[in-house]
């Protein structure tokens, strides 16, 4: 019986589709739609007093975690885990940068830059939370509050979980999915339901989020064709809207990650940094560069004090209005935005990654605010603009558009915003697909195309039906309710990536011993076949040849040799590599492989290939990989007894790993 269990189980994990996880958070989303399409009035009271409870009894809690995440994330920016990749030590970043950035920047924060870039400044102006309303204070506060709510505490947030998940899942080979970020804490344990509820959970808060942002989205578009086209502003073009841009996003999330959200991503970068200057140069430009700078330096001299204020001594609901919101805000979006940056990041360090992450994008986002907010402002209190403040007040989706009209070649730039707006809709629509999909298959992207199409659809379909009900905020105000428990999570989670990366710290250390040690040979003899093999640049043969005679011999002599002392030893022997592993019980094993590599040629080459003018030519290498990944060095040319000797050196050095460990 025991035989046939196991057989179901690894026939199910060959599966790429997670059933328990699939089945159980399509029928939770299914009956909260229902609940709040159903009975809208309800479940907006259920929730509201939901958050109202959380936001007077917890708001501290929230205040407490976003401010630990973000003095743990620059922690390990500056600590020596930063130089740890998010992948074995020989692994590339699969994108390049400027596209790279392109993609997280879509992803976390796309839409909201466009619904919010406006709106926040002025009502913050309108209404701040202590100056004095219309006043030069108020412009202060407004712009200060602004950059705290949108700077580096919501990229932290979202740092920490993209970097717990992709440490797990690329460091210690753990599914990419939410589940992984509990493996120090409860083991293999996340493989059965404890791990199935925390992606259950993960799905669930995606779907709702990203369903949230298509209904903001789709009203801003709306009002965008209003302004251009005179299209009628009501739900029923809006849920027409939303259908077109889930039927791109269908054709986006089949053509895979490097196409579709790829370009999507690369072209909305273009157009927003093209918007942006535009309304930098039409506007007061040295105003808002003088803005900028000012507003900047405000924000960081009161990031501590912003950072803990709680307004316990002057009680206002402001910061349940807008603080709490934004934290609970990004929590909850985290799942999502945390696990997409995840899959985008692998072979990055742990300290360019936060580099990527926490500064680049904020400081992008921060003098987005300060070109549209500082201009909007502007125009109300200098230009007497007060249509736009009264517009704010009324319909914050059309505040953008009647803050574009007061520009030359208005009809262009709201043009341009309007096509923002639908490419951050649809880039939104299919990442929340792909990051659902990989939640409901073990953390797998090769999944078939009809997975992907039902979560773009389901989202879309989610987001109509609230739309239509007038359930949307109830969902909104439930997801950010969701960010409570999330958080404790969390923060456990973190404890469990600062004891993995102790581990690391010890390992790194251990490698360091003998360091120093010459390569052991037997004597001179050796040295000009070696030179031989170095400047000749061996081809895949030459190198397999090395792996037959010398360095799977020397292999099987260290493992015989351990066999002998009793140790558990197996040397595989694949087209890939030659891979020797010693169990050592319940301590990490000891694991010495040789792969051959193929690498380009120096621009050194010998002068006959130099003659030959053909392209970069390419010679393979014998590199040694550790438990960690490549070591980046090459034992071609070795004679037996220094293979051998290098891999005794190297077992002396995670004997000394694991007594750091002790």
């Amino acid at each position: 019986m025991w035989k046939d269990l196991v057989c179901v189980i690894k026939e199910e994990n060959k599966s790429p589709l997670n059933k328990a996880v699939f089945y159980s958070s399509s029928a939770i989303i299914l009956c909260l739609l229902a609940f709040a399409a159903l009975a809208p009035s309800l479940a907006d009271t259920v929730f509201q007093a939901t958050q109202a409870l959380i936001v007077s009894n917890g708001s501290w809690f929230y205040v407490f975690a976003v401010a630990v995440i973000v003095i743990f994330v620059v922690y390990l920016g500056m600590s020596r885990y930063g130089e740890i990749k998010l992948g074995p030590d020989h692994a590339v970043p699969e994108f390049g940068f400027p596209t790279w950035l392109s993609m997280l920047f879509a992803a976390g924060m796309g839409i909201g830059l466009m619904f919010f870039g406006v709106a926040e400044p002025l009502m913050h102006y309108l209404a701040p939370p202590t100056a004095d309303p219309g006043t030069i204070d108020a412009v202060r506060e407004s712009m200060k509050m602004t950059f705290f709510h949108w700077g580096i505490h919501a990229w932290a947030i979202y740092a920490i979980v993209a970097l717990i998940l992709g440490y797990f899942a690329y460091r210690q080979n753990l599914p990419l999915t939410l589940r992984s970020a509990l493996y120090p804490i409860i083991g293999d344990k996340i493989y059965g339901w404890p791990g199935h509820i925390v992606d259950i959970f993960a799905v669930t808060s995606t779907v709702f989020g990203v369903s949230t942002s298509l209904g903001l989205g789709a009203s801003q578009v709306n009002a965008g064709f209003n302004y251009l086209f005179g299209l009628p502003s009501n739900t029923g073009v809006q849920i027409a809207i939303m259908a077109g841009v889930v039927g791109l996003a269908v054709i986006s999330v089949t053509t895979g990650l490097d196409k579709g959200i790829r370009r999507l991503s690369e072209t909305n970068m273009v157009l927003a940094i093209a918007l942006l200057l535009i309304v930098l140069i039409l506007g007061p430009t040295v105003f808002l560069l003088q803005a900028f700078m000012q507003n900047t330096g405000a924000y960081l001299a009161d990031i501590v004090r912003n950072t803990f204020n709680l307004f316990a001594y002057d009680k206002t609901d402001w910061i349940g209005g807008w603080t709490i919101f934004y934290w609970g805000w990004w929590l909850a979006w985290a799942p999502f935005v945390g696990l997409f940056i995840a899959r985008i990041s692998y072979g990055r360090t742990i300290r360019e990654f936060i580099l990527g992450v926490l500064l680049i994008p904020s400081v992008f986002t921060l003098f987005w605010m300060t070109v549209f907010g500082n201009s909007a402002i502007d125009q109300v209190m200098s230009q007497g603009q007060e249509v736009l403040a009264t517009m704010v007040n009324e319909d914050s989706a059309v505040a953008l558009f009647v803050f574009l009209e007061q520009f030359p070649f208005s009809s262009v730039l709201n043009f341009i915003a309007v096509l923002m707006v639908i490419v951050f809709f649809v880039t939104s629509c299919d990442s929340g697909a792909m990051v659902v999909d990989m939640l409901c298959s073990h953390g797998r992207n090769d999944t078939p195309i009809w997975q992907r199409i039902y979560w773009a659809i389901g989202v879309g379909v989610v987001s109509a039906v609230l739309l239509y009900a007038g359930g949307l905020g109830a969902l909104q105000t439930m997801t950010i309710a969701a960010a409570l428990p999330f958080a404790i999570v969390l923060l456990i989670a973190m404890f469990g990536l600062l004891k993995a990366l102790r581990v690391e710290g010890y390992k790194r250390e251990s490698l360091q011993v003998l360091a120093g040690t010459p390569q052991h040979s037997d004597g001179d003899k050796n040295w000009k076949e070696r030179l031989e093999n170095i400047v000749t640049f061996p081809d895949e043969e030459a190198v397999r040849r090395f792996l037959r005679k010398v360095a799977k011999p020397a292999m099987e002599e260290v493992g015989k040799e351990f066999k002998e002392q009793h140790f558990d030893v197996s040397l595989e022997d694949t087209d890939e590599a030659l891979i020797l592993r010693v169990t050592m019980g319940t301590d990490p094993d000891f694991i010495y492989a040789v792969y051959p590599t193929s690498t380009e040629q120096p621009e050194f080459a010998p002068s006959e290939e130099e003659v030959d003018g053909r392209a970069q030519q390419t010679y393979y290498r014998a590199e040694v990989h550790l438990s960690e990944g490549g070591q980046n060095y090459d034992i071609m040319g070795w004679s037996k007894l220094s293979v051998i000797n290098d891999v005794i050196d190297h077992y002396h050095k995670h004997q000394h790993f694991i007594h750091l460990l002790k």
